[in-house]
C-alpha cells in the first residue's frame, strides 16, 4: 500500500516529456568497502551521482538546463549478492538558468555516458579520500590493512584506472511506463515474492537472470542459512533514505518549480484537492482504490467478503493476580 501511495503521488508530478532511466553502479573493489560502511558510502554514493548529473547537465556544452531527477538506491543483483547502484528516473529536459524556457535534451539522447562515467569516478573517490582523511572509515577483517594511508592508496590504484559502469536506458515510452517501473522498483528488498519457487525446510530454490549468460533466466537452488545470509546484506542502517529527490524536484520547491515547468511546457494546472474536508477513508478501501485489489474479498476462493458484525470493546487493564 505504501507503494502505491507513493506512485500516486508520483504519478501527480509527471511531465509531459520524455523521461529516462539512467544507472549509477560502484566498482566490487568499493563495494567491498561499503559492507562495512553502510551509512557511509551509500550517502557517498548519492551525492557523487547527484552532483554529476546537476553539474553535467548544467554545463552548456551539453544541456544548459537545471535538471531534476530522483534516485532509487538498490544494493543487490539476481543473485542476491552485495551489489549497490542508484536508479535514477530523469525528465528529458529541464528549466533555464532564469527558468524563462524549458531545455529539451536531443531525440533518445540525455547526456554522454563517458563523460557522466569519468565524472562520478573522480568525484565519489575525493569523497571518499575525504572520509579516509576524517577518519570516517571502519575496516575489519580481510580488510584491515586498509587502515594504513600507503595500504589504501594501493587499494585504490586499480580502481582509478578502470571504467565505472554508468549506463542510461532507451527513454521510457511514456508516463504509464514511468509508473511500471516504479512499481517494480521502488518499495522492495532483494528479492521479489513471485521469484520464490521453493523451500523444503533445508534449501530455497528461486529464479533469477543471468546477464553474464546471454540474460538467460535460471533456478538457484542455496542452502536456507546462505539465503538468509544474502538477504541480510541488504538492510539497511536505521534512518538511511533510499529514495532522493534532487534539482527542481528537490523537496523544497518543488511544487513551485513543477508549476513553473507545467506552465512552460503548455500542460494543464493542475487543481489542488483540500483534503482537510474528505472524510477520513477505511484503509482497506484506500488500498482497493489504489491497487485494484480487494481486502474484503476472501483470497481463496474470490467470492466470500470480509463484513463487519460487531466490534469487541478493548477489555480494561487490570492488576495482576497474585497466585504465589
Amino acid at each position: 500500500m505504501a507503494r502505491a501511495a507513493w506512485i500516486e503521488h508520483r504519478q501527480a508530478e509527471l511531465l509531459n516529456c520524455a523521461y529516462f532511466h539512467v544507472v549509477f553502479t560502484l566498482p566490487q573493489e568499493i563495494a567491498a568497502i561499503a559492507l562495512q560502511n553502510k551509512a557511509l558510502i551509500y550517502n557517498l554514493l548519492f551525492q557523487a551521482t547527484a552532483e554529476t548529473l546537476r553539474t553535467i547537465g548544467a554545463d552548456p556544452k551539453h544541456l544548459g538546463a537545471e535538471i531534476g531527477f530522483f534516485a532509487i538506491l538498490h544494493t543487490w543483483g539476481q543473485n542476491l549478492l552485495h551489489h549497490p547502484h542508484l536508479h535514477c528516473v530523469v525528465p528529458g529536459g529541464g528549466l533555464s538558468p532564469d527558468k524563462s524556457r524549458w531545455i529539451h535534451c536531443r531525440r533518445n539522447f540525455f547526456l554522454p555516458v563517458k563523460v557522466l562515467s569519468r565524472f562520478y569516478r573522480r568525484r565519489f573517490l575525493e569523497l571518499l579520500n575525504q572520509a579516509f582523511e576524517a577518519g570516517q572509515l571502519k575496516f575489519f577483517s580481510a580488510l584491515a590493512p586498509l587502515q594504513s594511508l600507503d595500504a589504501f592508496r594501493r587499494y585504490l590504484a586499480p580502481v582509478r584506472q578502470k571504467e565505472w559502469v554508468v549506463y542510461a536506458k532507451p527513454p521510457f515510452a511514456g508516463p504509464q511506463q514511468v509508473l511500471d517501473y516504479l512499481g517494480r522498483y521502488t518499495h522492495r528488498v532483494a528479492i521479489s515474492n513471485s521469484r520464490l519457487i521453493a523451500m523444503d525446510g533445508d534449501n530455497v530454490q528461486f529464479r533469477w537472470k543471468d546477464y553474464a549468460d546471454n540474460n538467460q533466466h535460471k533456478v538457484m537452488t542455496m542452502h536456507a542459512h546462505e539465503f538468509i545470509r544474502r538477504f541480510l546484506l541488504h538492510t539497511l542502517p536505521l534512518g538511511l533514505q533510499r529514495i532522493r529527490y534532487y534539482g527542481f524536484l528537490g523537496n523544497r520547491r518543488r511544487s513551485e518549480n513543477l508549476t513553473r515547468c507545467r506552465q512552460l511546457l503548455d500542460m494543464p494546472v493542475r487543481e489542488r484537492v483540500n483534503t482537510d474536508l474528505s472524510p477520513p477513508r477505511d484503509y482497506r478501501s484506500r488500498y482497493e482504490e489504489l491497487t485494484g485489489r480487494s481486502l474484503h474479498q476472501c483470497p481463496a476462493c474470490l467470492e466470500g467478503c470480509m463484513r463487519l458484525i460487531e466490534q469487541i470493546p478493548r477489555l480494561q487493564h487490570r492488576a495482576a493476580i497474585d497466585t504465589s
